[in-house]
């Protein structure tokens, strides 16, 4: 095992890897922007650079200076969490150069697994069912004749990235050249890449992902199953595990198919393979994340295996901690995405400063988060601010301690997306399992209401007498030496490369 790791990332998952590391003995680095200077994930690792503005083009994406900072704070490896650079091959490539383990999948599995064409290539030569669609680069006239045999509807998909950008709904034939313009430009603003392809829309659909851990010796397993069908604009907003939607039967056909899907690309560390499920049972490839996910806890949470620290093994060279036999799903785990956003105006972001905060505990209760009174939540970044999770002997334990724990969640200072899921666990369609893709799309509404108003004034009001009273307390830098003795933050980049 490797000393020293460096996190190339911020926010919840930058804490959630340094955790891991402290628990394996390993010294942690940070980065950071000038936005983030007093990030929790600042003061949580043994040591801290800045490398450059709030700007994530200008501080988070810049390959150049997080690998300035790894040499000459002699990291051993870089852990990249995910988003900004946990799917960049040029990373993976500019870490080897370096002569730095990267913690992920080698650059040839990622560039092959990433271009969304060259996935389903990959994948359909092992027998992996996928959705029907086109498999080369086409130009936009040999798109518009191939539609009729993809069939409508469609999605016209970007080829690169992913989170609903570059995609767009096809019903129509008419509509296509507009739609094929309008995502390759988004496509090529969002990933720098305009390459799109055509996919029949399967609908209704479940969106059901495996969790898949590989080693450099050719072991493969997966974790079972998530849920991952509540989404709004094809962003997920919850997620469980096991899925309603799967009996053993399917879940062994499903997590075969997704062990041969990461072994057509000869994957190594920790991945996702997505599938869509259509009404009948059939299913179909969808894409494969090379990456952590947002939502490996709730796997965690009821397999007991900790994803990270395979991560950190399999990247040291050492092989897999489980065979597939070992793995076992014990009762329900369902996450809540919280996010800076209001819930009843449209999911509007919302920024400022968090006055007050009141976190959940408890049996059953984890929350992956990087706030604190006092934190700036600002623009520059994803909304995702903190992960609920909870764990119950079955789905219906689940539930309702879930409804517990978000009671229990007070932030004040901006809005969140707590009300949202409050209504959704209210929802007799999620309470019985009965949803699809499109549930929250067409079937739900965010009705004006939310906290009574008169505790609301109450809370704002008590928070204010005291705020002052914080303030000093928050002013107050970190302990010299840090929670292990070696906490160090270097806030200048002179020296380093622009």
């Amino acid at each position: 095992m490797f000393k020293k790791v460096l996190v190339a990332n911020r926010g919840e998952i930058a804490v959630r890897v340094l955790r891991a590391c402290r628990e394996l003995g390993l010294q942690t680095i940070a980065v950071y922007s000038e936005v983030d200077r007093n990030a929790l994930h600042v003061r949580y690792a043994d040591e801290a650079y800045c490398i450059g503005p709030a700007p994530a083009r200008e501080s988070y994406l810049r390959i150049d200076r997080i690998i300035d900072v790894a040499i000459r704070a002699k990291a051993d490896a870089i852990h990249p969490g995910y988003g900004f650079l946990a799917e960049n091959d040029h990373f993976a490539r500019a870490c080897a150069e370096a002569g730095i383990v990267f913690i992920g999948p080698p650059p040839h599995a990622m560039q092959s697994m990433g271009d969304k064409i060259q996935s389903r290539l990959t994948v359909s030569k092992q027998g992996v069912p996928v959705v029907p669609g086109t498999y080369e680069e086409l130009r936009d006239d040999e798109m518009i004749a191939a539609a009729s045999k993809v069939g409508f509807p469609l999605f016209i998909k970007a080829t690169a990235g992913g989170g609903g950008k570059g995609m767009r709904r096809v019903d129509k034939a008419e509509d296509l050249p507009a739609a094929i313009a309008r995502a390759r430009s988004e496509a090529e603003a969002a990933f720098g890449n305009g390459i799109v392809y055509m996919e029949r829309i399967v609908n209704p659909a479940r969106h059901i992902e495996f969790q898949v851990l590989a080693d450099t010796r050719g072991n493969i397993i997966h974790l079972g199953e998530r849920e991952c069908s509540i989404q709004r604009r094809h962003q997920k907003l919850v997620e469980e595990s096991p899925s309603v939607a799967l009996d053993d039967t399917l879940r062994e056909k499903m997590g075969k198919a997704a062990v041969a899907a990461a072994k057509s690309a000869n994957y190594v560390n920790a991945g996702t393979i997505e599938f869509l499920l259509d009404k009948d049972r059939n299913f179909y490839f969808l894409e494969m994340n090379t990456r952590l996910q947002v939502e490996h806890p709730v796997t965690e949470l009821v397999t007991g295996i900790d994803i990270v620290k395979e991560q950190l093994r399999i990247a040291s060279g050492r092989p897999l901690s489980y065979r597939q036999e070992d793995v076992e799903q014990r009762g329900w785990s369902i996450e809540c995405r919280i996010t800076s956003e209001d819930a009843y105006n449209g999911f509007l972001p919302s920024t400022g400063k968090i006055i007050s905060l009141h976190e959940p505990t408890g049996p059953g209760v984890r929350l992956e988060s990087a706030l604190y009174e006092g934190f700036e939540v600002s623009l520059y970044y994803d909304p995702l601010i903190a992960k609920l999770c909870v764990w119950g002997p079955d789905r219906a334990a689940a539930i309702m301690r879930m409804k517990r724990a978000l009671r229990e969640y007070k932030i004040l200072g901006i809005s969140t997306s707590i009300p949202f899921h409050q209504k959704l666990l209210e929802s007799t369609s999620f309470i019985g399992g009965h949803f699809d893709t499109n549930f929250l799309d067409d079937r739900f509404i965010m009705e004006q209401g939310g906290t009574n108003q008169r505790e609301q004034v109450a809370a704002i009001v008590a928070t204010l007498i005291t705020h002052d009273r914080r303030q000093h307390a928050l002013s107050i830098p970190p302990p010299a030496g840090g929670a292990r003795g070696g906490w160090k933050r270097f806030g200048s980049m002179e020296g380093f490369g622009r």
